[in-house]
């Protein structure tokens, strides 16, 4: 097998070392996005050069790679992810994505994919497929999504964005710049790849009861 690799890398110019850091930096990140720097525009690059070698690599251990061309994005998922654009799997599936984020970040992530969801039925969509959110708009979502508002401490506020930039996806001008209420936040299409269609119905569901029992309980 490692032969056959080896020749076949061969055959498109590129040495087994360069495939090897390739494949150690998307196993290690789970994302690369070649808008993101020189060096994971690099990277980007050499994946288009061997992407069929790569995904051969991955499906041994089941792991699952979305790619997409539009934006220039790579994104890994464990066995038995759901994920927006793929078949599904039909494996099972301990749920790694809890595991790794903590409720801060899981709940932000909702937050921004249902505000980037709005943005794109309202056409407020740049060529690059990102919406651009303003801070306070994203606290107020999450008061009204769920329950309550962004972090107040600037120490938490800075490390749940800086976490969400880590996983590409979100940009902002910074920590300092977080901490002002009238900055924005360029959110990534990659955020349809971590919550799904389903999950955002599910989390906008029971809103709509809540919101009608009072004027059902009027009219009686």
């Amino acid at each position: 097998m490692r032969n056959a690799l080896e020749a076949a890398l061969e055959a498109r110019g590129l040495r087994p070392e360069q495939f090897s850091e390739l494949m150690i930096r998307l196993l290690d990140n789970g994302v690369l996005c070649r808008d993101e720097s020189k060096r994971e525009a690099e990277l980007y690059d050499r994946y288009l050069q061997v992407a069929d070698l790569v995904e051969d690599y991955l499906s041994v251990v089941k792991v699952r790679l979305l790619h997409e061309p539009r934006f220039h994005s790579l994104r890994l998922f464990p066995p038995g992810a759901e994920v927006p654009g793929l078949g599904d799997a039909g494996d099972s599936f301990n749920s790694g994505l809890r595991e790794r984020l903590n409720q801060q970040e899981v709940a932000l992530i909702l937050v921004l994919r249902a505000e980037y969801d709005k943005a794109l039925r309202e056409g407020q969509i740049d060529e690059q497929g990102q919406a651009v959110l303003p801070l306070e708009a994203v606290s107020l979502a999450s008061k009204n999504l769920l329950g309550k508002p962004l972090p107040e401490a600037a120490t938490e506020r800075r490390a749940l964005f800086r976490r969400l930039r880590q996983l590409r996806l979100i940009r902002s001008a910074g920590d300092e710049a977080l901490e002002d209420g009238e900055s924005w936040l360029v959110v990534r299409p990659d955020i349809t790849a971590l919550v799904t269609d389903t999950v955002l119905a599910e989390l906008a569901g029971p809103a709509a009861p809540d919101a009608h029992s009072p004027d059902d309980d009027e009219q009686e």
